[in-house]
């Protein structure tokens, strides 16, 4: 795919740590540049930022955040000062209905005839009262769109039920790590010192479930019983280290670790465990040729997630995830041949590098008719 000669701008509402390596690979392949219109988080999502990007543009949004939980809404004040100033020639906004600085801005580009795509998940779709109303907002939302992107074939086949036309729909799978150059790491035929490790990386939120994989590796024979290493931080910290205490007391914590310094976890590690929803860092482990183990949340995880390489659980469910935990650990000639295949998905299939050319595919596929 050709770069892109244009002026790109993309809105998100935060930016986060983990996705200024996508945004920086993005950037390059923009030959007039690239904009990124971003705000910051609220306090209690302990969501890290990148110091500074070096490659994309940076412009500062002022996130107004309305209400919470199930009502959340956002509005980024300054969106249209951005895009006076940066004048692009395609903008990626996040598909998220939510977020209501969105129709100006799309209504800002299609004035001057400029294409506007949507970024997000999906559209599950609405249940219970005012289902009716949820889905015909959603559909004319979504409607304003030139293309959509999504991470999965779960995402794509929510935007087709909603009437989106199938050929505007590009699937770029979520990745936050590079093709990987060096090989594989090399780990032993057993387990060292006879124990597993079964590693998680990630915020620690309560909807990460670290109670289930306490539980459930509590649960395990005796001779089973992994050492569990918890790699990151969060709100939920001081509860998800009590009830370790109480359930696991051989879990460990290592706090919130970045960049080059996760590489030794994921090396040292035998499996890598997803419990609960989330779950960029399954790609990232997989790169280190980890299998894994991850519970089914927004769809994101069925493509990249397979028979050969790891487990889809079902989320919440204490049994299988003891299950599936106890077949994993019970045959360690199986893991690592799980984990080659993790590797080889990454190398050849989901990774960064895939993830940009789908993105570009995407805005010339709009610029062709825009």
């Amino acid at each position: 795919m050709s770069p892109l000669d244009i002026r790109l701008a993309l809105q998100q509402r935060v930016l986060p740590e983990y996705r200024a390596p996508f945004f920086e690979m993005l950037a390059a392949n923009c030959l007039k540049g690239m904009s990124l219109f971003a705000g910051t988080p609220r306090p209690e999502e302990a969501i890290a930022r990148p110091d500074d990007l070096t490659v994309a543009k940076t412009w500062k949004a002022h996130n107004i955040h309305l209400f919470k939980g199930k009502f959340y809404l956002c509005w980024q004040a300054g969106i249209l000062d951005w895009l006076n100033a940066w004048q692009p020639d395609a903008l990626i906004l996040e598909a998220n209905p939510r977020y209501l600085h969105s129709p100006s801005a799309v209504r800002w580009m299609h004035r001057r005839n400029k294409p506007v795509l949507g970024w997000g998940l999906g559209a599950p779709p609405i249940q219970g009262t005012g289902a009716a109303a949820g889905t015909w907002f959603r559909r004319r939302f979504l409607a304003q769109f030139d293309a959509l992107i999504t991470y999965s074939a779960t995402g794509a086949a929510e935007y087709r039920a909603c009437g989106f036309p199938a050929d505007k729909i590009f699937i770029a799978p979520n990745a936050v790590a590079s093709r990987p150059f060096q090989p594989a790491p090399s780990r032993p035929e057993d387990f060292k010192a006879g124990q597993a490790v079964v590693l998680f990386v990630g915020r620690l939120q309560a909807r990460k479930r670290l109670d289930l994989l306490f539980r459930a590796c509590s649960l395990l024979p005796e001779h089973l019983r992994p050492r569990v290493w918890i790699v990151g931080d969060g709100p939920a910290r001081n509860a998800f280290e009590s009830l370790a205490e109480e359930i696991y007391p051989t879990a460990e914590f290592f706090g919130a670790q970045h960049g080059a310094a996760l590489a030794p976890y994921f090396e040292e590690a035998d499996l890598f465990v997803l419990p609960g929803t989330g779950g960029l860092a399954v790609q990232q482990a997989m790169s280190f040729g980890l299998p894994v183990v991850v519970a089914e949340a927004d769809g994101t995880q069925v493509d990249l997630v397979r028979p050969e390489n790891g487990w889809c659980v079902q989320s919440g469910d204490l049994s299988e995830l003891t299950y599936v935990l106890e077949k994993a650990l019970s045959d360690v000639n199986r893991l690592r041949r799980m984990g080659e295949k993790s590797y080889q998905i990454v190398s050849e299939e989901i990774n960064l590098e895939n993830m940009v050319n789908v993105f570009e595919r995407a805005v010339w596929s709009v610029l062709g008719e825009s």
